[in-house]
């Protein structure tokens, strides 16, 4: 089937959304609200668009969009470099081991995985995050952390699903 330029272009611009919808997660969530102390907790928005692309179309975010994305988190929320840069990629290549698994299942099971995954996540975080400071920090500011992230990802994975079957239904 020969493609017009526009069909092409239009094309290309729908498959990169995934990617751009990524690094749109990691600015808003560098957004200040002015709560004191909401940084250390805010949800990690880019790891739930890790897992769902992951899961439902890892060839839209390959593992190189999940570097960039990493890179990006890192330089916005002043974390040291590599920290999420490395998460993240491993949650991709975790949960991209697992796609099988995770097709046709429920939400619950979904969520469930996620659950799993961010647990992990925020772990590795954690111990990376005290190698590089040479010291442990309390980990109560990371499992609330945990808790905001699970519970925002019903939200954030309805939307991922209707962007999914609305824009990327003809790629």
């Amino acid at each position: 089937m020969n493609l017009t330029f526009w069909q092409r272009l239009d094309l290309i611009a729908r498959s990169i959304t995934p990617f751009f919808l990524t690094l749109l997660l990691v600015v808003l969530g560098q957004v200040p609200l002015h709560i004191p102390g909401f940084a250390e907790v805010a949800p990690l928005l880019p790891l739930m668009a890790v897992y769902h692309w992951a899961i439902y179309r890892p060839d839209l975010l390959p593992a190189l969009a999940v570097f960039v994305a990493g890179l990006l988190q890192d330089a916005l929320s002043g974390m040291p470099f590599g920290v999420n840069t490395v998460v993240f990629v491993v949650v991709h290549m975790a949960v991209m081991s697992q796609q099988v698994f995770f097709m046709g299942k429920s939400f619950l099971i979904i969520w469930l995985g996620f659950s799993m995954v961010a647990a992990g996540a925020t772990i590795l975080t954690w111990l990376l995050t005290a190698l590089f400071f040479s010291a442990f920090s309390t980990p109560e500011a990371a499992f609330v952390q945990y808790l905001v992230t699970v519970g925002v990802f019903p939200v954030l994975a309805w939307l991922q699903v209707r962007w999914q079957q609305s824009v990327l239904a003809q790629v």
